[in-house]
């Protein structure tokens, strides 16, 4: 019999900061990818509506990250109990390595599916409405545009291998994202390119921490909070016997 707290889990099962680094640090990226959007985001009335109006869209971006991470979290469980775990985290590790070997930039090329498509008249809707609430939704939608950043967020979110642990660990990306967003729609196109050139560097960096970080927590070493020993699973040591 499955129980709750199995499917749940723990949020402190994965090293969460690591998604909060990826998040801030790739905050550069979302400046090139959604900074038009949050740029155009409407700015009439007075200032007080203008910050809620940009909180509410960031939000709903959150909001959808926590949703995935839920969805991941649980196919992640669903791999967990196949006794899998472990070979996620350490596949999942292994590709993000070998992707910024083949190319540093990796992360930027995902294909533009037909689904934007959609997305475009959706957000133009909501655009047109012109009010609080239909901020929220443009934040929602934007957190399902394809992003290749977000996509290894998610994968993190599998590797977690719990419900609960996997909304924690996209709470913890868009949070990281925040910033660098809200920064692009208070301060405009100024401050977006000095500091997506300065942070654009640094990407790399982060992505090479977190999927460093999924192939020690693969390997099961019994090391706390870095490569904890997984439920149901023998430490790495003890395999080689």
């Amino acid at each position: 019999m499955i129980r709750a707290e199995e499917v749940f889990g723990t949020p402190t099962n994965m090293e969460v900061w690591t998604a909060f680094l990826l998040g801030l640090v790739g905050g550069a990226h979302c400046a090139g990818m959604c900074g038009p959007l949050a740029l155009a985001l409407p700015g009439g009335g007075a200032r007080t509506t203008f910050m809620v109006g940009r909180l509410l869209y960031n939000l709903g971006r959150v909001v959808t990250y926590m949703l995935m991470g839920a969805f991941f979290g649980l196919l992640g469980h669903g791999f967990a109990l196949a006794g899998l775990q472990r070979w996620v985290s350490l596949v999942i590790g292994a590709l993000i390595l070998v992707g910024l070997l083949v190319s540093p930039r990796f992360a930027n090329a995902i294909p533009v599916t037909r689904f934007v498509s959609w997305l475009k008249s959706t957000l133009g809707r909501c655009f047109q409405q012109r009010a609080l609430t239909s901020l929220f939704s443009v934040g929602l939608l934007n957190g399902i545009l394809p992003c290749g950043l977000v996509y290894i967020a998610c994968a993190g979110a599998t590797a977690t291998g719990s419900l609960m642990s996997g909304v924690d660990y996209m709470l913890a990306f868009g949070i990281g994202t925040v910033p660098m967003m809200l920064a692009i729609s208070l301060a405009g196109t100024k401050l977006q390119f000095v500091l997506r050139l300065r942070l654009q560097r640094l990407i790399p960096v982060s992505l090479a921490v977190v999927g460093a970080l999924l192939l020690l927590r693969g390997m099961a070493l019994g090391i706390p909070y870095v490569s904890p020993i997984l439920a149901g699973q023998p430490a790495a040591a003890s395999c080689c016997h």
